[in-house]
């Protein structure tokens, strides 16, 4: 694990993917798009900010572990489900000495290769980006790791012509029992509730795709055919932020992200990022890190 990280952190990767991860741990995969760990502590994830281009399934069976994911800290303990989806980033990663889990990456594609014909599972995992831990029951639990183990068996059978199809397959049934532990905690929320995570995934999904560029309140809201005002509300209600503490969220995450694992300068970082000039975009930059760009960059 420790190998896998520092070899991470020499290469610079800006983000983590399935190619980047086959790069520098010996894992059982398929192609680049998927990945099975019998260890969750082989997992080469960093304690500088990376933003994933994957999807991360993890069932922690033993132990404590804890991550940023979007700055905001994560608890994990054992029975508990773990889903971080693509463009999330992902920052202090620390297990304690004793963990022990099992955990499969996907890219994109494939996950959407598996769920294009199944009802309702995209809204499902778009309200684990906001409900990122699950707890699982003991036989949930042992179901899942029957799935891994005939997954991985399936996997590891590279002589049979239907591989991939039938570890496709294999998938979309664990991924239907998941999908049922979170429509249950979805259900377990009032309506009142679940407008409001409604409307915070709307809204996440705008920002996610158009932060470079725009971080007015009322753009966004706009576009939800809603008032600034009522988008603040309902996405106060769901995370316990405000609309403009997202958007500098993202927009933070990302400048970290180009300042530790890019060459680009902080000009190019200035315009890329749509700032109006280098000493808006220092001052944005101090305000929410404490410290100035450049002093990031050599931290």
């Amino acid at each position: 694990m420790l190998l896998c990280k520092r070899i991470m952190e020499q290469e610079n990767i800006n983000s983590i993917t399935i190619q980047s991860v086959k790069a520098v741990c010996e894992c059982s995969f398929i192609d680049n798009d998927l990945v099975v760990f019998d260890e969750i502590a082989d997992i080469p994830l960093p304690n500088e900010p990376r933003r994933m281009k994957c999807i991360l399934l993890a069932l922690c069976l033993h132990g404590k572990g804890q991550y940023s994911m979007d700055t905001e800290e994560r608890m994990v303990k054992a029975n508990d489900l773990i889903i971080i989806n693509e463009e999330q980033v992902i920052d202090n990663y620390m297990l304690s000495s004793d963990i022990s889990g099992i955990a499969i990456m996907l890219s994109p594609h494939f996950f959407s290769e598996i769920v294009k014909d199944i009802h309702d599972l995209s809204s499902l995992f778009l309200f684990s980006r906001t409900h990122p831990v699950f707890s699982l029951t003991q036989d949930t639990c042992d179901t899942i790791k029957s799935y891994f183990n005939l997954i991985k068996e399936k996997m590891e059978t590279k002589d049979h012509y239907f591989r991939k199809d039938v570890v496709r397959n294999l998938m979309s049934a664990m991924i239907y029992d998941l999908s049922h532990v979170i429509y249950q905690t979805q259900q377990q929320r009032n309506q009142k509730e679940s407008r409001a995570d409604a409307i915070f995934a709307e809204f996440i999904r705008l920002v996610e795709r158009n932060f470079r560029h725009e971080r007015r309140v009322s753009w966004y809201s706009e576009r939800m055919s809603i008032t600034p005002k009522y988008l603040s509300e309902m996405v106060k209600r769901a995370s316990r932020r405000t609309p403009n503490e997202w958007i500098d969220n993202y927009v933070t995450l990302e400048i970290r992200v180009l300042l530790k694992n890019t060459t680009k300068s902080i000009k190019e970082i200035t315009k890329e990022l749509h700032f109006p000039n280098q000493s808006f975009f220092g001052k944005f930059f101090k305000e929410h890190v404490g410290m100035s760009p450049s002093e990031y960059r050599k931290s």
